[in-house]
């Protein structure tokens, strides 16, 4: 593998693809999980993720976002997170990649900052990728409770049951650095209305089975759906949260797989719809509806 570098003031971390043909490749621009406040780019989530998809073509820019703590609080990791963005594409030429074919992804709290980063950058905080992958992803900081499937396989197995509301929401007070009421729209985009998503790129979420953020995860989904994104969404059979982060368990695998064959499928010339001026302002509810993110299909 061709030998990872530092770049952009120490933002990223550049794994150049192997094997790539004559033309430009593929990017993931990635953010590694860690609950807004740990994880770094050495960590399985972040370097074997990201050696992973550069094996098989496609480079990735890791982003060292700043972890909330210490006066590091919203927008601080999602500035980050765009300004990585905004990196990548003016470098595109030099770092060989196709600017038409960025995509962006993070897992966990990372999912939670690329959500939130491309609701910034529909309203022009940084070029809107071509697509995201979201994997096993926090979006809300009160979640729907369980349906009853889900609480059974948490219930049945404690060691998966480590999400529950006051868990979260501390995690978010941490990020947002106080109640989490009212917080801005970005910090928690599983508040998002369809009309707030229209130009969301298409996604690829990728959920764990026994994990109780898919719950918000789906709610943030079915937002998708009704604005006409184009969604697929998949319950990794058998995982707990954050199996990427364990990727000597063959899921991590499969999901890469995964990511690789919906890349490859991407229509990056297809249109989208636009939302009204000023859509993240737009008045909303403070949560999702009851039963909301639990109808969509699993695909296994």
């Amino acid at each position: 593998m061709t030998t990872p570098y530092d770049s952009a003031d120490g933002l990223v971390r550049v794994y150049p693809a192997d094997d790539a043909g004559p033309g430009p490749t593929p990017a993931l621009v990635w953010a590694h999980g860690g609950g807004f406040t740990a994880g770094d780019l050495d960590m399985p989530e972040a370097d074997w993720v990201a050696r992973a998809f550069a094996a098989r073509g496609v480079t990735v820019v890791s982003i060292d976002y700043r972890l909330a703590g210490g006066g590091c609080r919203y927008p601080d990791p999602s500035d980050d997170v765009l300004a990585a963005w905004r990196w990548t594409s003016a470098h595109a030429g030099h770092l060989g990649i196709d600017p038409a074919r960025i995509v962006a992804g993070g897992a966990s709290a990372g999912g939670n900052l690329t959500a939130g980063a491309v609701l910034r950058a529909l309203d022009g905080a940084a070029p809107v990728p071509a697509g995201v992958f979201l994997a096993y992803p926090t979006l809300l900081a009160v979640q729907p409770a369980p349906d009853a499937a889900l609480r059974a396989m948490l219930d049945a197995n404690p060691a998966a049951d480590r999400f529950g509301p006051a868990r979260v929401r501390a995690m978010y007070e941490d990020y947002l650095g106080g109640p989490v009421d009212d917080a801005p729209l970005p910090a928690v985009p599983g508040l998002a209305t369809p009309a707030e998503v229209a130009g969301f790129p298409p996604t690829l979420m990728v959920n764990g089975e026994a994990d109780e953020l898919r719950v918000s995860g789906e709610a943030f989904a079915a937002t998708l759906v009704a604005a006409g994104v184009p969604v697929l969404v998949v319950t990794e059979p058998g995982t707990e949260h954050g199996h990427l982060n364990r990727p000597h368990e063959p899921a991590a695998s499969a999901t890469v797989e995964r990511v690789l064959t919906w890349l490859a499928g991407l229509d990056t010339g297809a249109s989208r719809p636009t939302r009204p001026p000023h859509g993240v302002g737009a008045s909303r509810p403070t949560r999702p509806p009851h039963g909301a993110g639990v109808s969509l299909d699993h695909q296994h």
